[in-house]
This record gives structure tokens, sequence and C-alpha cells, in this order.
């Protein structure tokens, strides 16, 4: 299995979130990349990136994940490209200056993580999102970073991967 990480707006591609992540993903023996968007701040280019880099890899044992501008970025993927799953945190829909909103398509394994007191995109979109998705959503008593919350994530993380690891 391999994850591909798509960093938010202002960190870089191995920012605390990131890393923390990968290193579940890494003990789980999955493949873990995380690409840098750090040259560009318009989510387009970077979603046209993220699937650039998809083209070559066997998305049935793919999971992407995505926090902020990443998760905006890793859900115009999902639109295009069916992955096996998707890990969202706090992610950048129904935003003004964003081209392109959330999917309307169902995308599988897709769970959300957002913070009661995000300042930056409101907790009610992703609300909205995964109601319209029918996904699994954790909401946890943090801002838009979510680092107060990294624990429970992390475990999260770590038992949605489990269960793709050992699905049929």
């Amino acid at each position: 299995m391999q994850i591909i990480f798509s960093h938010g707006k202002e960190s870089g591609p191995w920012g605390t979130k990131i890393k923390r992540l990968a290193d579940t993903a890494k003990r789980l023996g999955c493949d873990v990349e995380s690409i840098d968007y750090s040259d560009t701040m318009d989510p387009d280019t970077r979603a046209a990136r993220l699937q650039q880099v998809l083209q070559d890899k066997d998305l049935a044992s793919t999971v992407l994940v995505g926090s902020s501008m990443g998760g905006y970025v890793t859900l115009q993927a999902c639109k295009q490209m069916p992955v096996q799953a998707a890990f969202i945190l706090a992610p950048a829909i129904y935003m003004p200056g964003y081209e392109h909103q959330a999917p309307t398509q169902k995308i599988a394994n897709l769970t959300l993580v957002h913070g009661w007191h995000d300042d930056i995109i409101p907790v009610e979109h992703s609300i909205r999102f995964a109601r319209e998705q029918d996904c699994t959503l954790h909401l946890v008593n943090d801002d838009h970073r979510l680092i107060d919350s990294l624990d429970a994530i992390d475990a999260w993380f770590e038992v949605e991967l489990q269960r793709l690891i050992t699905a049929p």
C-alpha cells in the first residue's frame, strides 16, 4: 500500500502532521511519498501535480492524505482517479477562490477530521460534505492546525490503514 501526502497552503511536505502520520504508515509497512507544492499557491496547479503523480501508481492500493488546501487537492484528484481511500484534515472546500468545489460523486473509504474551533475553514463545510458523502467525520476540540488532536488523528489513521491492509 502506498500513502501520498498533500500539505496545506503554508506548510511543507514534511510538516508535523505529515511526519507523524508517515511514521505510522511506514511502521505498518506502507510506502510513503509527500509531494512538495511549496512553489505554487494555486490549488488547481497543485491538484494537477497530484494527478500527474498518480498516473504511474496502482490506484487500488493508494491512500491519499491531505490537509487544508492539501485536502482540496486530494479531493480534486479523487474526482478523477478512484484511489483506495482518502484521509482528509480540515479540507478547504466550499471556499471562495477555489475554482472547483467538493466532489459530488462518492469517494470510497473517505475519512474527514475537522476542528470545532477552526477559524480558517468553517467546520460546517466538513459537516456538510460528510453528510453528502455519507462518510466518517471526526470533530475535535481544536483549531485549524489540529496539533492538539494529533494523537487522536494518528490513532484514527492507524485504525483505517490496518482496516485497509487486512481487507480482502
